[in-house]
């Protein structure tokens, strides 16, 4: 059994955390956070030993990145540059993959998620329950998509894009890097980068003055 070490003292890294329990695969020795006021803590019995810099004390542990946002997670993955293969990765043994899904290092996926047939998936992915991947989907790299997503087939979510919880997003249409699509919204034409759509169809919200003029 491996040691293994959750990166982000968040809520995610306590969902993971019951994931990796159940599958019986991994040690966890403990979480790194660089918010001081944790450490020393516990999170779900396990000990916050402190910063990023304790990875280096641990070199035979794998790792996995638990912040809650994928851009967070670029950063995170960035600061401790360690070889991909150290990565752990967590399948909820409720998720149903089908035979051949390409799922990459470090990536998270909750129960009920289901992928049909020639699903790629990257790494540092987050897909919450029942997020549901449809044939020839491709996930990009520290993309997060929320519980009850439903991705219609060939559909493309860029890198650290998020999508809300339930949203939805019709066959052939991409989701661009570091875009954001709220809860709820039915996505019928393609997102650009990141920009922030919503609503049912979903379309581009209107900035701000104060974003207008930064």
């Amino acid at each position: 059994m491996d040691d293994l070490l959750l990166v982000a003292a968040s809520g995610l890294a306590r969902e993971a955390l019951a994931v990796v329990r159940a599958l019986g695969q991994h040690r966890v020795v403990g979480v790194l956070d660089d918010d001081t006021r944790r450490h020393g803590a516990r999170l779900d019995g396990v000990p916050v030993l402190g910063g990023l810099d304790q990875a280096r004390r641990h070199p035979e542990a794998q790792l996995l990145l638990c912040a809650g946002s994928g851009a967070s997670r670029s950063s995170l993955a960035a600061r401790l540059s360690v070889e991909v293969e150290r990565y752990a990765t967590a399948v909820a043994g409720t998720a149903d993959l089908a035979v051949g899904t390409d799922v990459g290092h470090g990536t998270i996926i909750l129960g009920g998620v289901i992928a049909t047939a020639s699903v790629r998936v990257g790494a540092h992915v987050v897909l919450m329950p029942n997020v549901v991947l449809t044939h020839d989907v491709v996930v990009a790299d520290f993309a997060t998509l929320a519980a009850g997503v439903t991705l219609g087939g060939h559909v493309q979510v860029g890198e650290a894009a998020y999508l809300g919880m339930a949203a939805s997003v019709r066959q052939h249409v991409r989701v661009g890097p570091g875009a954001t699509l709220g809860m709820g919204a039915v996505l019928l034409e393609d997102l650009p980068a990141h920009q922030t759509w919503a609503g049912v169809p979903a379309r581009s919200l209107p900035c701000t003055p104060t974003e207008a003029t930064a």
